[in-house]
């Protein structure tokens, strides 16, 4: 067998339309690809309308060979789509909100630039280990973003950034638990 380094990819569009992704997914299957995406969502529509069509496309495509949904990317939904049968997503969300000053955290979503954070000593999330969480406040880190200092992003990007992982290890646990109590 040939030594390869990349995937090919076939992606499924159809935009919102059953019958269209229907067609994209059986035509792209018969091309035999490496792995297969599903592309043109999270563009606008309601997540509903994103869950139906990845719920819908996902029986198209063999099971085989990964199965990867493009631009999708809130810890709910990541969750979610996994347990459908998706392989992989990516998403600029984590650090495209971290420089914003958003973080995900164990207890929600938490906007680093409110007010009432300006005092506030205790880590971005008390249940979070990473390196930010260890060492800085949240009142450092709105100082930082209401400075406009680059170190917000940063620090805010690897703190989302180990969020997400935290929910992906808890993630494959969880569905290779799942895996070994069903055979």
């Amino acid at each position: 067998m040939e030594d390869r380094t990349q995937s090919l990819f076939g992606i499924v569009q159809g935009g919102m339309y059953h019958d269209l992704r229907r067609q994209s997914a059986e035509r792209l299957v018969e091309m035999d690809f490496d792995g297969y995406a599903i592309g043109g969502l999270s563009v606008g529509e309601p997540r509903e309308l994103t869950l139906e069509m990845i719920a819908e496309t996902l029986p198209l495509l063999p099971k085989d060979k990964p199965r990867y949904v493009m631009g999708v990317g809130y810890p709910d939904e990541i969750e979610q789509y996994a347990r459908l049968g998706v392989d992989m997503m990516d998403c600029v969300l984590p650090t495209r909100a971290a420089r914003h000053g958003l973080l995900f955290t164990s207890e929600g979503r938490l906007n680093i630039k409110n007010r009432q954070f300006a005092e506030d000593q205790n880590p971005p999330d008390p249940k979070c280990d990473c390196p930010v969480c260890r060492r800085y406040s949240r009142a450092y880190l709105r100082h930082l973003i209401q400075a406009n200092e680059p170190l917000s992003g940063t620090l805010n990007t690897i703190h989302n950034l180990a969020f997400y992982l935290g929910i992906m290890r808890k993630l494959r646990a969880s569905l290779e638990t799942e895996s070994v109590a069903a055979n």
